[in-house]
């Protein structure tokens, strides 16, 4: 693990190296916490990156369940109308 650790922060150190700095890190973290509303709301100006983090995959997750959601409302509501209908058209352009 020690020669991992060398070797990382060796190439970390190294011109034209692809690695992401510490300050580059602090800086992406501070503005994902400015994009999570459930921090935004607890007014937490201080939050760990590890809170932001979980913050941040939670969120994803629930808009991943919205978007799953509204998709299979929209999927019953073409299933209910007329398929050559104009609604019909919209509401197979908004699922593909």
């Amino acid at each position: 693990m020690s020669s991992r650790r060398s070797r990382q922060s060796s190439s970390s150190s190294s011109p034209g190296s692809s690695r992401i700095s510490d300050d580059q890190i602090i800086e992406l973290v501070s503005k994902l916490h400015q994009f999570l509303p459930e921090i935004q709301t607890r007014r937490s100006n201080k939050a760990s990156a590890t809170k932001v983090l979980q913050e941040t995959c939670n969120y994803i997750r629930s808009l991943n369940r919205e978007v799953n959601d509204l998709s299979d409302r929209l999927s019953q509501l073409l299933s209910t109308i007329d398929t050559e209908s104009p609604e019909a058209a919209i509401i197979r352009s908004l699922i593909m």
